[in-house]
């Protein structure tokens, strides 16, 4: 019985130490360390003080913001894709009728669903840190203090670069 107590309270601390890190991107301005996602809601919105003096940089982090929201289509297909797996396990072995509502189509189809929906929405939220980086590289162009600020990675977890140096 120790052991599982042992076991159980190491796993639920290291899930929480984990969730801690995720979330938290950081920028450094002046040599401070400014956290950027304030919230799972509004990511984005730490850099938004510095970002406001400028106005191309402003509008580039509402367009982001608001592309980050959930989409009504993004729940729906979800939606659809769960009462489909739902009603192939209520539904009983039909044998080899391959109609729209057999237990296969159903399942199958249910789980093709979520995970369409799913690989869509990780991808347009991927391809919207652009426009984070965009508005930080406006704002950087006209005005001080620099933002320094990578999407793509950060000093302690993993992340991949590509990137070309050149000195004179």
């Amino acid at each position: 019985m120790l052991k599982l107590t042992v076991l159980i309270t190491y796993l639920l601390t290291t899930q929480l130490a984990w969730a801690a890190e995720t979330c938290s991107r950081v920028a450094t301005i002046n040599y401070q360390e400014v956290l950027v996602d304030v919230s799972s809601n509004n990511k984005g919105e730490g850099l938004r003080y510095y970002l406001e003096k400028d106005e191309v940089a402003k509008g580039l982090l509402d367009e982001y913001q608001a592309n980050n929201r959930s989409s009504w289509k993004s729940a729906a297909m979800s939606t659809l894709g769960t009462v489909m797996i739902l009603g192939s396990l209520m539904r009983p072995n039909d044998g080899e009728n391959e109609s729209f509502t057999s237990k296969n189509f159903l399942l199958f189809g249910g789980a093709g669903l979520i995970a369409i929906s799913y690989l869509v929405s990780k991808t347009e939220t991927y391809n919207n840190e652009y426009l984070l980086s965009k508005s930080v590289e406006e704002y950087n162009k006209r005005n001080t203090p620099k933002i320094y600020f990578s999407p793509v990675g950060d000093k302690n977890g993993m992340g991949l670069g590509v990137g070309v140096g050149q000195e004179f």
